[in-house]
Parts: structure tokens; sequence; C-alpha cells
């Protein structure tokens, strides 16, 4: 009878609610408050070629291998081979890690505007030392954290995403209300072009970033098949929760430029200095530190959160045999201390980077530009992995499809998907005019040499891998194209043990090398045998 029992399915709202608590942070809003109007053309730009897309085809992807490991891995891993998809997650896990800096510079901002001396507290929060000291201490005790367990972080999580993020979005969006409805000076043109000026070319270089606000929404295709009717529901859950998303980015980019002057955007002060505004516009200076603790404690479950989170995608790959054994290992409550020890350090060496560039805020940039660059890298595999798997798998199950019948509908959505990603991807090479980034030189070579170097790491990593470095405990199940070579070779493999044993020990070995010999050898290619 138990097997009789319905799950509770996932309503099209609460989903919804849940994609924009995921994806919705208010840390960008200043880096878009400086096109004025102009900025609710990129924010439903963005959306159109980039949100929607990613959900929509993420939930297809996610519905195919509802029941198989791997997330980003298995979806480019199963259309272009185990090369590609170890770049999709390896390429995942560390813009995670080039992310915690950044969010954890908004974090000290906040702290810093917890006194009551605004003077003090912007200098304070200009202040490189000051930055760099609560970073690496904040981060270091999440870590410290993380490897005691964290049963517990979820309500944390829960809690911050709503007293950190949605209430204080609610509440800007209010005060810019309140503030023009009483007569309050509006710094904003309200009867400036909708339309920025595309022929200046510098306009929509900053503008790249805003990508990366709607990046994240790929992890809510898992939950696809937890919905009732998800062909019909999912869509819904996604449309309504991008609007929702595109009102508190739109609204709360107008709350600050209402407040702040163009010219005096800061790209990490300005959400607390458009707070700190509006409370003196209606006497109420004293929430100032409330609303800066309440976003520094945002700040602070989310990085809680993540600190052990993406990790663990890269730590189950590398227990399949693609990591060196060192990255495998485990404490006694199995969190995976060697893989958060190496983030720490690559978090720290990062963090470092403040007392070389001239200012914390083009620190805060250049960093924002290189997690961009490195996460569009995985989208861009995932959109045309997605389409290319249309025809290399169209005999597989899909609970979620993207169109009722043929692959129209998925070349516009996929295709619109990747070339949004890469116009993102290309402008983010670029440094700002309205932002002062120090030398070129150092731009420039951060964001080359640096997604050179975490784009090429994965490559030499898999050239060295060995069939010592597979746990037998892993129970990565192989990729469709594998299972179909099987046949081919089984003659010259299968002496002593039956089919039923073969996929046995596939199960645990098959990401690295199978564990039959080496007449199996062909099973484990890096491209994907076509489906007929």
């Amino acid at each position: 009878m138990a097997n009789i029992k319905q799950a509770v399915k996932l309503g099209v709202f609460t989903l919804a609610i849940m994609n924009v608590t995921a994806v919705v942070s208010l840390r960008g809003l200043p880096a878009e408050a400086v096109y004025g109007m102009s900025s609710a053309f990129y924010y439903l730009f963005a959306a159109i070629v980039f949100l929607i897309p990613t959900s929509l085809v993420a939930a297809e992807l996610a519905a195919m291998f509802q029941d198989k490991q791997g997330g980003v891995f298995r979806w480019v891993g199963e259309a272009y081979g185990k090369k590609l998809g170890f770049l999709a997650i390896w390429v995942q896990w560390i813009e995670s890690t080039i992310w915690y800096p950044t969010v954890l510079t908004f974090g000290a901002v906040s702290i810093a505007f917890i006194g009551m001396n605004d003077t003090h507290d912007m200098t304070l929060a200009s202040n490189k030392y000051y930055t760099l000291a609560v970073v690496l201490i904040i981060y270091w005790l999440a870590t410290f954290i993380s490897l005691k367990g964290m049963g517990w972080v979820g309500k944390v999580a829960k809690i911050g995403g709503m007293v950190g993020t949605i209430i204080p979005a609610a509440l800007l969006i209010i005060l810019g209300i309140v503030y023009l409805a009483s007569g309050g000076h509006s710094n904003l043109d309200f009867h400036s072009s909708f339309f920025p000026d595309l022929t200046n070319f510098d306009n929509v270089v900053l503008a790249a970033s805003i990508f990366l606000f709607y990046a994240g929404m790929e992890m809510g295709g898992i939950h696809v098949k937890d919905m009732q009717n998800p062909s019909k529901n999912y869509p819904k859950a996604v449309f309504i929760g991008a609007l929702i998303t595109v009102i508190i980015f739109v609204l709360g980019t107008f709350s600050l430029g209402i407040i702040i002057p163009a010219k005096d955007i800061s790209l990490t002060q300005s959400l607390l200095v458009g707070f700190d505004n509006y409370f003196r516009y209606i006497h109420a200076s004293w929430l100032s530190p409330i609303i800066a603790i309440a976003l520094a404690f945002g700040v602070l479950a989310g990085v809680l959160t993540w600190v052990a989170g993406p990790s663990k995608g890269i730590f189950a790959v590398g227990k399949a045999g693609y990591m060196p054994p060192f990255f495998q290992k485990t404490n006694k409550l199995g969190v995976q201390k060697n893989i958060l020890f190496v983030q720490g350090g690559a978090v720290t060496v990062l963090s470092l980077l403040f007392v070389v560039m001239p200012s914390v805020q083009s620190f805060y940039q250049i960093l924002s530009q290189l997690t961009v660059i490195l996460y569009l890298v995985m989208y861009l595999l995932m959109f045309s992995g997605a389409i290319y798997l249309r025809y290399n798998m169209k005999k597989a199950n899909r609970p979620f499809r993207i169109g009722k019948k043929g692959n129209g509908l998925m070349w516009i959505v996929g295709g619109l998907g990747f070339l949004g990603s890469l116009l993102a991807f290309i402008l983010s090479f670029i440094p700002p005019s309205q932002i002062s980034t120090g030398s070129n030189t150092v731009w420039f070579s951060v964001l080359i040499i640096g997604a050179l170097v975490v784009v090429i790491a994965p490559f030499i990593i898999y050239a060295a891998k060995k069939p010592s470095w597979a746990d037998p405990n892993s129970t990565f199940e192989p990729f469709h194209w594998e299972t179909q070579a099987k046949p081919q070779v089984a003659p010259a493999t299968t002496t002593t043990a039956g089919p039923a044993t073969s996929s046995a020990t596939t199960i645990g070995s098959t990401t690295s090398a199978p564990s039959t010999g080496s007449g199996s050898v062909s099973s484990d290619k890096d491209t994907p045998q076509k489906q007929s």
C-alpha cells in the first residue's frame, strides 16, 4: 500500500516563489541603477534571452535524467562526452568559489553601515584592508562550521532569504513610492528613453553582468518531477517567477536611482546609502543599522549555505574517478574536507587582490565579470547540449518537453539562450567606462589569464586521471552512449561474468575505467555514440 501513497506535489505559485528566492539578490542593483530608465530594458532583455530559456532547458534536462547523478556533468556529458561534461561541472564549481569574495564584499559593506556615523561608515566600507579582513574571517568561519555538519542551515537559509532579501526588497520599493508620493525630488529622469543608446558600445558592457543576476535558475529544474502535470504547470511557474523577479529588480533599481544621483552610485555602497537616505527622509534613521544587519545576515546565511553546496557536485564526480583521491577525502561526518580547504585557499588568494586593485569597487567588478565569464561557459555547453540531445537521444523519455512535437521550439528557446549567453560572454571581457577599474592591462590580464587557467585545468586533470582514482563505492551510472557501446565489446570481455555482474561492476567504475580489463576500454570513450 505504501507505493500507492502520493507524494506531496509542488504548486505553481510555490515553485515560482522558490525560484524567486533562489535567484533574487539585492547586491547587484547599484550596477544597473547607473542606467536609469534603460535599466528596465536590460532586465527584460536578459529575462527573455537568458532567464526563461535557462529555466525551460534545465527543466527538460533534469526531467530526462531525474534518476541519474551528475547534474550539469550528466547533461553535457550525455551530449558531448566526459571531457566537456567535466569542464561544465568544473567551471560551475570554480565560478561559485570566485563568487564568494564578491558577495562577502557586499556583506562587509553592510556590516560597516551598522554604525550611526555616516561619514565613518562610508570610510570604513571603502577601506580595502577592513574588507579583506571581514571577507576572510567570515568565509573561513563558514567553512569550519560546514566541516562540523550543517543540518540546521536549511532553516537559517530560509530566514536569511526572507530577512535579508525579500523583506528589504519590498521595503526599498515601498520607500521609493512613499518618497515620490510625498513630493520628494527624483534623481531618476522618468522621461528618459527606455531603450539604451546601443550605438555607444560602452553602454552595454557593464550590463553584461546582469546575466549573473539570473544565474542559478537551472537548479530549479530538479523540481520539475515534483509537480502535478509538469508540462503545463512548470512553464507557468517559470513565467510567474520570472515576472516577480524582473519586477523586484526593476523597481528596486528605480528606487535606488530615485534617491541617489547616477554620478554618485557605488557598486558596493549604494544599496546601504539608498536605504540610509530614505530613512533620513522619513525621520527614521534608527532603522539604518537594522537594515544593514538584515542585509548582512542575508549574505552570511547564503554563504553559509553555499560553502559546502557547489563542492558536493564536483565531489560526487571526483569519486567516480575524475579527481585524485586527495580531493575525495572526507571527515568523520562525510563532509568533503579537502575540497573545502582547497576552495578556501582559492578564496583567500582571490581576496588578496583587494590590495592590488585601485579600489574595493574595481575589485568587486572584475571578480564579478570573471564569475560571469566562467558561468557562461557552462551555460553555452548546456544550451547547445540540450539541442544536440534532441537528435542524439531522440527516443529518450522526456517527462517535461519544450514543444509537444518536433524540435523547432527547442531550437528557438535553446538558441536564444545560447546566443544571449555568447553575447554576454564577449561583452564581459570589455572594461566598463562607467567604473574606474584601474589599468586595462590588469583588467584584461586577470580576466583572460583567469579564464584560461580555469578552463584548461580540467583537461589537464582529465588527461592525468587513473583507474585507481575511482571510488569502488561510487554509484555513478554510465552514460547512455556507454551502455550502447557495451554489446560491441561484450564478447571480448565477458568470460567469467554474466551481464548482470558486468552491469553491477560498471556502476561504480564506468566514469574512470571499466573494471573488466583492457578489452572494455573502448566503451570509456570521450565521444558519444550516435543513437539510431
